[in-house]
């Protein structure tokens, strides 16, 4: 009953807050499906104040496209040595004003030797659009609360119930924007890769995952089912 109630809950947040947009989902993206008048055509439309991610570029931008409410907004990826895999932040003084808000997302190439095996290029492509996507989720969301709810999610950090919360609500995002079966590759991959059934992120890695933060597959496919998008 729970778990219903929390599937519920995540699909009228989405539905309230406007967050299911038209774009046909795609079970499994294949680089090779992509020629380069494709990407070219990607960058053109999606590639607008953004500085995209060495090496990812096209996932990126195929993650972009389902996020059309971003296609302004200042984004720069960053590829370098961090702990957490990927993490996204709004910066500059331009957190006062939503319609100004920049966003830095960093994707960690070498990290703690735990969370190695899960690094964005160890993953297939699918899985790589659907994390990339995640994170989009973030800026989606960000940009669209106030500065003062801004600072109070900040705050909430200090919880971990908050981040249960916080990153489960991110990923009901992504599903509603069309991501759905990319989300599912990176949940399976992360957990096939980890041996475990849930992954809590990179500050729990030495510690039992006892609980479901980031959605587990069922809970994505159940999502998925509930939306008439994927169907």
């Amino acid at each position: 009953m729970k778990g219903i109630f929390k599937i519920g809950l995540a699909m009228c947040l989405a539905i309230c807050t406007g967050y299911l947009f038209a774009q046909k989902p795609v079970e499994v993206f294949h680089r090779s499906s992509f020629t380069a008048a494709d990407s070219t055509r990607l960058a053109n439309e999606y590639g607008t104040n953004k500085q995209l991610p060495a090496g990812f570029e096209l996932q990126a931008l195929i993650a972009l496209s389902y996020y059309p409410e971003l296609k302004n907004t200042h984004i720069r990826f960053i590829v370098k040595p961090a702990y957490s895999l990927l993490q996204t932040r709004p910066v500059g003084h331009g957190i006062f004003n939503r319609r100004t808000r920049r966003f830095t997302i960093t994707i960690s190439d070498s990290s703690y030797w735990k969370l190695q095996p899960i690094k964005l290029d160890s993953m297939n492509f699918n899985a790589q659009v659907g994390v990339i996507g995640h994170e989009l989720g973030h800026v989606s969301d960000f940009t669209r609360r106030s500065l003062m709810n801004l600072l109070f999610s900040g705050i909430g950090h200090i919880s971990s119930k908050y981040i249960d919360r916080f990153e489960y609500r991110t990923d009901s995002i992504c599903i509603a924007h069309g991501l759905g079966y990319q989300l599912l590759a990176w949940s399976r991959f992360v957990r096939a890769t980890l041996h475990t059934n849930n992954y809590d992120g990179a500050d729990n890695i030495d510690k039992p995952m006892l609980h479901e933060r980031y959605m587990n597959p069922t809970t994505i496919i159940a999502h998925m089912k509930a939306m008439a998008i994927y169907n």
